[in-house]
Parts: C-alpha cells; sequence; structure tokens
C-alpha cells in the first residue's frame, strides 16, 4: 500500500544536510541541495569530478570514508544514496529528521519528486512512488507547455503586484485586478504572443483600473 504523502516545499537554506553517497545520484542531489542555499556534507570513500570540484571549492564538506552511526547528529536533512541496500536502509534507520532513500522510498519518510523550474514557479510531480517513468513524463509534457516566458512574466507580476498594493487602495479592486493578470487567459496569451504582449496587456489593465 503507498503512502498518501503530504506535499511541500522545505526552505534548507542554511540547513545542515547530509547525502551519504559520491556517486552520479549522489552528486544530482547534491547540486539542486546547493542551488536551494543547503549546507552540505557528503559521506563517501569515492565522490565524482563534480563533487570534488565542489569541495575544492568549499562549497561542500567531504567526509572521505563510509558511512558511521552518529554522522546524522544535527542534520535537518539526509539522502541516502549509495549502491548498497544495507548502508541504505542502516542511514535511514539512524536518520532522526527528514531522510529519502534513493530507489526505497518504503525506507524513507519524504521523497523527492519530478521538478519543473520555471524561475520563481516551481512545479512538484510525484505518482507516490508508484512510477517515478509517468512523473519524468509529465514533467517533460509541463516543461514543453511552459517555456522561459513564464519566468519572465512572473518576474515582471512580483514587480507589478508591489504597484498594486501601493497604488490601489480598494482590496476588492486589488483582488480583482491580481486574478485578472494571472487569469488562464494571460497564460494563453503568453504561450501564444510572447511576453511584451503579455506585459503590456497587464500593464493596460493596471492603469485602466488605477484611473478608474
Amino acid at each position: 500500500m503507498n503512502a498518501s504523502y503530504y506535499p511541500a516545499f522545505l526552505n534548507v537554506c542554511g540547513k545542515q544536510c547530509v547525502v551519504v553517497g559520491g556517486g552520479k545520484v549522489a552528486e544530482r542531489k547534491v547540486l539542486s541541495l546547493l542551488s536551494s542555499g543547503a549546507k552540505i556534507t557528503v559521506i563517501s570513500p569515492d565522490i565524482t569530478l563534480r563533487l570534488t570540484a565542489e569541495r575544492d571549492k568549499g562549497n561542500i564538506k567531504h567526509i572521505n570514508r563510509d558511512y558511521r552511526i552518529g554522522d546524522l547528529k544535527g542534520a535537518f536533512l539526509v539522502i541516502a544514496a549509495t549502491s548498497d541496500e544495507k548502508t541504505n536502509k542502516k542511514v535511514a534507520s539512524g536518520a532522526p529528521c527528514l531522510v529519502n532513500v534513493v530507489d526505497a522510498p518504503e525506507f524513507a519518510n519524504f521523497i523527492v519528486p519530478s521538478v519543473v523550474k520555471r524561475g520563481l514557479m516551481t512545479i512538484a510531480i510525484s505518482t507516490s512512488g508508484v512510477s517515478p517513468a509517468i512523473a519524468r513524463t509529465v514533467r517533460r509534457e509541463i516543461e514543453a507547455f511552459y517555456g522561459s516566458e513564464l519566468s519572465k512574466y512572473l518576474v515582471f507580476l512580483k514587480k507589478l503586484r508591489k504597484q498594486v498594493l501601493t497604488d490601489i487602495t480598494s482590496s476588492k479592486t486589488r483582488r480583482r485586478l491580481l486574478k485578472e493578470i494571472a487569469s488562464e487567459k494571460m497564460l494563453r496569451l503568453l504561450r501564444e504572443k510572447g511576453y511584451r504582449e503579455a506585459k503590456e496587456t497587464a500593464l493596460r489593465f493596471f492603469r485602466k483600473t488605477v484611473s478608474s
């Protein structure tokens, strides 16, 4: 019976995260955590060239040996990413915190979803561990549907929202405008006509609302 996972986005900035393993899978996990600002310790006698480079730049800490009991003290999040199932189980059972076990969700208390990043937007896809392949397929469909234009539009909306909150005093009017510039119609315009057209349309809505 598959778990019914509770979806959440974690703020790991400045948090201590431990990755046990030093291969390509561990490398992907480390790079993802690095992009989120985590403080990372990698435990493995061997690590990839990329992880070696990150260690040499001071971006990660490397403990050059196999995992030992007690290595996870003070960790906020742990990922077991070795090729040895016994070691991964040992890591999972010893983790007093959030722990992910690569390819073995039954030993973990959270799973890592397939992710689409579009600037300020993050879309996570999970099949509750049933079919990571389907999650990847859905991710590719979403990536094709929402391109880089969405990233630009979100940056623009972030700035425009500040103006809306400053220039429009009526909360009802603000909600209506913010809903309008983030509607399905606007996203369709963004896909079909591009960022400039969507931006100009949103600005016209804003100016019209302010002047009315």
